[in-house]
């Protein structure tokens, strides 16, 4: 995905649940972190999410958004608790121009 620096937008995020088709409700608002670098984000990485339409996303930019991205392209981690299990995923990346 590609966003202008001075763009406000939110992120969406795909998650899947186990069962095919099932769309995932989980009371736990995700997590999300954009990181420069290949490490695994740290707990002071994380900003909190919200689910939409079984979806998380969060918002993005320098209006009002969780987060303002500065350009360069960002490694997009994604955390979900789901009863015992905690996973932690490679979202995918995004290039801020």
């Amino acid at each position: 995905m590609e966003i202008a620096a001075t763009s406000t937008e939110y992120i969406h995020i795909p998650v899947a649940a186990r069962a095919a088709g099932t769309p995932i409700t989980i009371a736990t608002p995700p997590q999300l972190a954009f990181l420069l670098t290949d490490a695994n984000p740290g707990p002071g990485d994380w900003l909190a999410g919200e689910w939409h339409d079984g979806d998380a996303r969060i918002l993005v930019g320098p209006t009002g958004g969780a987060i303002t991205l500065e350009q360069a392209t960002y490694r997009v981690w994604i955390k979900v608790a789901a009863g015992v299990e905690i996973p932690v995923q490679l979202a995918g990346r995004i290039t801020v121009y």
